[in-house]
């Protein structure tokens, strides 16, 4: 079991993604609104902008202020030390 920073002293779950994209498209945009919605969302940007979208087997949505790059070199054990 192996937590990753998503910014801001949040954490995940790393099994538990699924998929990590950016906030600009159209369906990463749906999927948020959606997940706003129905209250599957789960908002880790501190107030900043979104940079990432991180969707969970659970069907959670995880908006980051982190970039995807971050995030996902942080699932890979990359652990670059910064806040983005």
């Amino acid at each position: 079991m192996k937590f990753i920073n998503v910014g801001f002293g949040n954490m995940i779950l790393d099994e538990r993604v699924v998929a990590l994209v950016s906030p600009d498209s159209a369906p990463a945009k749906r999927t948020v609104a959606e997940a706003k919605e129905n209250g599957r969302i789960i908002d880790c940007t501190s107030g900043r902008r979104t940079k990432s979208v991180i969707i969970t087997d659970s069907d959670h949505v995880i908006i980051s202020a982190l970039a995807p790059e971050t995030v996902a070199n942080r699932l890979n054990g990359n652990d670059d030390g910064g806040e983005g």
